[in-house]
């Protein structure tokens, strides 16, 4: 039985563990820090609780397929809720479009927002459908090794679609600028802006309108807990607080990793920590990619994020909440043009105990916060404090409540943070963007050219940044791992 190790514990590492070990390797776990879930861990103070990283639970269908691998169900491990409504979008005072949980509940929405636009959405959800089924039966499954994988008569057909932006298509027919930005959103989940984004990916739409927006009962965490016991019956063995120092290759060929200075043999290491962090644990000779690749590369935004307990119920908001009434272009500049802290950032709020009691004591609210920023910016204490001034006094305003004096507690996470606790380059809290040239292939290989039996996964190589790609990640390592060592 061959022995392997995975370095990390995000969705990526945990799913590529579950199905090496039902393949029948015996297989290890190491994570850096004290609990599991990478990114998606959780916060607890006062009795409020928090997702600190992913909150949005979407294509379900990428969860059962997983679960479904193990003759197992979602519900076996968690519960789901669809939500309804699914989000709210904020574009100024008093100014907000609720989206439903409902097809024809979106339908009328947009029909009373801009007149005739309803038919216009009809059949842009119906090419986002068809390109949903395209990628997930053709193409995100897919190792990206070669062109040749995207390459099909289906393919060949939307070939179109992969030079033109997803922005370019949605304004070529709906012309309100708020049904707009809503069409525009789902795609800043892929870490790039829409008028770089292909309009192939217009697919996230189909994932948002069509299958829904969910919550998983006592949050995303939930969710890990149920890969975790997954894992744990299939013979996975865990072991946290191991950072891993060194991948140690002999002759070109993996031969294990040191973690807290012991060795740790292993006939195949995964890494699903950082792709870069992850090539500094090999010596030079052994990297894939120099530095000036890493530099040259568009990477998603990273995030300063609050957590926050309010002492009072939170008026005039939905579980997610975004809020626009600052300029949509201004911002993406600001993350990807010419980097720097935006002088008026839109943001996201979850309000998870609006939906879910376990969030937060009675009569009170868990609020996470999120604004998007470009990462390697300065990070500092005072930065965060001006910030969060900022978002709540938009909140006030936007919302129409008095909410500062209600702050029972708030705790910050940003870029020094991602990369502390991380290793995350620059920062970043999406890993790679998915622009045309950062797609399939052509992002950073699934498995090493210079190392025998090392192999990499997660949001920096295929598919891309999101926890549904991550889970697909792993199970594309795995199958190669199978493949490669039969």
């Amino acid at each position: 039985m061959k022995n392997i190790a995975i370095i990390g514990s995000g969705f990526s590492s945990l799913a590529s563990a579950c199905h090496l070990a039902k393949a029948g390797y015996n297989v290890t776990i190491l994570e850096k820090n004290s609990t599991l879930g990478g990114r998606a861990r959780k916060y607890e103070k006062e009795g409020f609780k928090f997702d600190m990283g992913p909150t949005w639970y979407w294509m379900p269908d990428v969860f059962e397929k997983f679960f479904k691998d193990f003759n197992k169900k979602p519900s076996d491990y968690y519960e789901l809720e669809r939500l309804s409504p699914a989000y709210q979008v904020y574009f100024g005072k008093e100014d907000s479009i609720t989206i439903p949980g409902t097809l024809n509940e979106i339908y009328e929405v947009f029909e009373k927002e801009e007149p005739g636009s309803s038919k216009h959405l009809k059949s842009f959800l119906d090419s986002a459908k068809f390109n949903y089924e395209v990628a997930i039966n053709d193409l995100v499954y897919k190792p990206g090794e070669s062109i040749s994988e995207l390459i099909n008569f289906t393919t060949l057909s939307k070939a179109n679609q992969f030079f033109t932006s997803i922005s370019s298509t949605v304004r070529k027919r709906i012309k309100n600028h708020k049904l707009q930005q809503i069409l525009e959103f789902p795609v800043l989940f892929l870490g790039a802006k829409p008028s770089n984004t292909p309009s192939f990916y217009n697919f996230m739409n189909y994932a948002d309108f069509g299958l829904g927006t969910w919550h998983p009962k006592g949050g995303m965490y939930e969710v890990v807990n149920g890969f975790e016991k997954l894992a744990k019956e299939l013979g996975v063995a865990i072991l946290a607080n191991q950072n891993v120092e060194k991948i140690v290759v002999e002759n070109g060929v993996v031969k294990g990793v040191n973690s807290k200075s012991k060795f740790i043999e292993s006939d195949i290491v995964i890494s699903g920590a950082d792709y870069h962090h992850s090539e500094t644990l090999l010596d030079k000779e052994n990297r894939m990619y120099k530095e000036k690749y890493w530099e040259k590369k568009t990477f998603a935004p990273s995030a300063l994020l609050f957590y926050v307990g309010f002492n009072k119920k939170i008026k005039n908001v939905e579980h997610h909440t975004l809020f626009f009434d600052t300029s949509f272009d201004v911002h993406a500049k600001d993350i990807y043009d010419t980097p720097k802290w935006p002088k008026e950032p839109l943001f996201y709020a979850s309000f998870s105990s609006i939906t879910d009691n376990s969030f937060a004591p009675i009569s009170k609210e868990a609020a996470t916060f999120l604004i998007p920023l470009a990462p390697g910016l300065t990070d500092i204490p005072e930065v965060r404090e001006e910030y969060f001034k900022k978002i709540m006094n938009r909140l006030e305003k936007l919302t129409g409540q008095s909410l500062k004096d209600e702050v029972v507690f708030k705790e910050s996470y940003c870029v020094n943070d991602f990369v502390k606790d991380y290793n995350s380059y620059k920062g970043n809290a999406y890993g790679l963007a998915n622009t045309l040239f950062q797609t399939a292939f052509l992002r950073p290989k699934i498995r090493s050219n210079k190392v025998k039996n090392l192999y990499f996964t997660g949001q920096l190589t295929v598919p891309g940044p999101g926890v549904p790609p991550a889970i697909i990640s792993g199970k594309i390592v795995s199958d190669l791992v199978i493949k490669n060592s039969k």
